[in-house]
């Protein structure tokens, strides 16, 4: 007979006790890897909404609950708390010197995306129907060997073989962008001239594509102008975060918390 896993330790705030019951339906609020990680974590949420709210009422604060939208609206303790972080969090705002700091250590995300105009045909076959994958492997082997021969007859063999509706623009795809197809079209695109087609057939989960890129038209730096105040209130957000962060780490400390090593970046308003 395995042995019984050894109780809990109970959970308590000044005294307040977190009973595994509130412990358990929380845990519906906090997805994880296993059970364990996901009632750990709701534990930590309720320990920091406890300390809030026990906060929130040794300063007699009064709150009054605000709509949510969709006919929701706060709850009385979740008001206390946002009244109590309103108060208490100051967190400083990002000046300008901040963001250009900011904007010139990460040029690289401040680039409009790379853009493609490509074609392609496309001779389909489900994913798990290995015998009609062989088949549709060997018919766009057979349609690359036409290419090889004319090139430029891709547009009229897209509109005869390619089983995607782009077949009635001879295979024009328009304008892609990152995340506009399947990872392994995306991937051969990149490694394209304009001009070049693909080599060799490229598989994805619809069958086997032939592409051909027609035009690349590279991403430009955009200017600090157009993004400061998006730079801003990221950099808000991350100070607003921190200074929560530290304000439960502070109450925590003067907390008598047992039965749980609570760490209050854990909490549910810095998430």
């Amino acid at each position: 007979m395995p042995p019984r896993p050894a109780p809990r330790p109970e959970i308590t705030v000044n005294g307040v006790v977190i009973t595994e019951e509130m412990i358990r339906t929380e845990a519906q609020n906090h997805p994880a890897d296993s059970p364990n990680e996901a009632f750990a974590g709701a534990a930590r949420a309720l320990v920091v909404r406890e300390l809030l709210v026990q906060e929130a009422r040794r300063r007699d604060l009064v709150a009054t609950p605000e709509a949510l939208g969709e006919g929701r609206r706060e709850t009385d303790e979740d008001a206390l708390i946002r009244t109590l972080i309103e108060q208490e969090v100051q967190a400083p705002t990002a000046d300008e010197a901040a963001c250009r700091r900011y904007y010139e250590k990460n040029r690289q995300r401040f680039r409009s995306e790379t853009l493609f105009e490509a074609r392609h045909i496309l001779v389909a076959a489900p994913e798990q129907d290995h015998a009609a994958r062989d088949r549709a492997r060997d018919e766009a082997l057979a349609i690359l060997a036409e290419l090889r021969e004319a090139p430029e007859s891709f547009a009229d063999l897209a509109a005869r073989y390619s089983a995607c509706p782009s077949s009635a623009q001879g295979g024009s795809l328009g304008q892609l962008g990152r995340g506009s197809t399947v990872p392994e079209f995306e991937a051969a695109l990149h490694k394209l001239q304009p001009g070049q087609s693909t080599l060799a057939p490229v598989a994805s989960r619809f069958g086997y594509h032939l592409i051909h890129l027609e035009r690349r038209i590279d991403g430009e730096q955009l200017p600090f102008e157009h993004v400061a105040q998006r730079i801003a209130a990221w950099l808000e957000a991350a100070s607003w975060s921190r200074a929560v962060s530290q304000y439960i780490a502070t109450l925590a400390g003067k907390a008598d918390i047992a039965g749980i090593a609570l760490n209050a970046a854990d909490g549910p308003l810095v998430q």
